[in-house]
């Protein structure tokens, strides 16, 4: 999102200096470059204009006399004193031979920080005439730092404009961004306030009607899920009955395995429906001790596993829903993973729990898929292992509603490590 808003705002900055950059180009190109040449146009003609009038004047007119017909034009021995601007100078002489008119004029300052006097030589005289030059062009560096200033003065006014526009441009999908972050386990949205611009009210609404059809899909698919877990206990329950009665032992055994399949099929969906539908009162459980008692309950049942290094820490869950997920994935590295070891750490806010089983582990490009449901890395192993295939999607379901995760992979050397993290009691001092 940040990066979107700072390309609209970097777009608009470029557009906004790119035009005034053209404009100031066209600018430039019509009326003229701003310089001493352009400045000098003028007062070439009247330097030009005086000094003709100059070589008409009377004998009678001394050096130091001042004509108020000349308009301050004064007749001199020699050149005005002062510093020459050799730059000034150049420029000059140069337009009056543009004009046809080349005289040696000179340009100087007689006091600093007062307009220059252009003194031209009158060749008929013999006196040289001095004039005001009543424009002077600014130094070269003043010009660029002139320039530089309006070109930073756009540029920071292009930015704010170019800031407040992004943040409109982007308001509604930072509310897309939000509503998705806020997303619950149960899959749905929060409902979004109506208000502010239309985009944003139109952005809410349908955020607000997304939330309600998917909140619909989802009840709708757990009603389905339980309804069909439960209307098959009737029928199983009736072809059990009748298998007793089958005479082959061999084929009264075929049949009670397949319904025995099919009853926890049919118990793992209920119990799926049941983690989605509701979530127990959380409270302070010692995450060390419930690791040793499911650890010890599932020794003594012949399970292989070991419980390693932990800490002691309690963690705010619901200690019922969270028993039955451990106890889902300890069984599975026990059953499919050939034993496995539990072992505990603390990682800033969170107690995590790793379980590393002695398997094969699963192919890289399956275990994005360990999570759905009915999933199994060998579908020819589906009767010869005990289990539906559910136990590590309601796992994820108890831990994420717990504000836990849960995620795995295939560890260094061998095996599958099952990484969970649950929430620390919020009253617990920082380590």
């Amino acid at each position: 999102m940040n990066t979107l808003r700072l390309r609209i705002a970097a777009l608009i900055v470029c557009a906004i200096v790119a035009v005034v950059g053209m404009a100031t180009s066209v600018a430039i190109a019509v009326i003229g470059r701003p310089g001493p040449e352009r400045m000098v146009q003028d007062a070439a003609l009247q330097i030009d204009l005086i000094s003709r009038l100059a070589e008409q004047l009377p004998d009678d007119f001394e050096p130091g006399m001042v004509n108020p017909n000349l308009h301050g034009m004064r007749l001199l021995a020699g050149p005005a004193s002062g510093t020459v601007d050799e730059r000034l100078t150049e420029v000059l002489r140069s337009e009056l031979a543009r004009i046809g008119q080349p005289r040696p004029v000179l340009v100087s300052q007689p006091v600093p920080n007062q307009p220059m006097t252009v003194s031209v030589p009158i060749a008929s005289q013999g006196w040289w005439i001095a004039m005001p030059l009543s424009a002077r062009p600014p130094p070269p560096r003043t010009a660029w730092f002139i320039l530089l200033g309006w070109m930073s003065a756009i540029i920071l006014g292009a930015a704010g404009i170019a800031v407040v526009i992004s943040n409109r441009l982007t308001r509604p999908l930072q509310m897309i961004e939000g509503a998705i972050a806020s997303v619950g386990p149960d899959g749905t949205l929060p409902v979004l306030p109506e208000l502010g611009s239309g985009e944003m009210k139109a952005t809410a609404k349908a955020l607000n009607r997304l939330s309600a059809r998917l909140k619909s899909a989802m009840e709708s698919r757990m009603r389905l899920v339980a309804a069909a877990g439960h209307d098959l206990r009737t029928p199983m329950t009736r072809m059990r009955l009748r298998a007793e009665f089958v005479g082959d032992d061999d084929e009264r055994a075929l049949w009670l395995r397949d319904l025995e399949e099919l009853d926890r099929i049919a118990d793992s969906a209920i119990r799926l429906v049941r983690e989605e539908a509701s979530s127990g009162a959380r409270e302070r459980v010692e995450i060390t001790g419930l690791l040793r008692e499911i650890t010890g309950e599932l020794t003594i049942q012949g399970m292989r596993l070991e419980l390693g290094q932990t800490v002691e820490a309690e963690v705010g869950v619901a200690r019922l829903a969270l028993t039955r997920a451990l106890r889902n994935l300890f069984i599975n590295a026990a059953t499919h993973g050939g034993g496995g070891r539990i072992e505990g750490e603390i990682d800033g806010a969170f107690a995590v729990v790793f379980v590393r089983d002695n398997g094969p582990g699963i192919p890289d490009d399956l275990i994005a898929h360990v999570f759905e449901p009915f999933f199994r890395v060998d579908p020819s192993r589906r009767q010869a292992m005990p289990g539906a295939g559910l136990g590590l999607a309601i796992a994820r379901e108890i831990i994420e509603r717990n504000g836990g995760s849960i995620t795995v992979s295939n560890g260094v050397v061998c095996g599958l490590v099952q990484e969970i993290r649950l929430p620390l009691a919020q009253d617990r001092p920082p380590a």
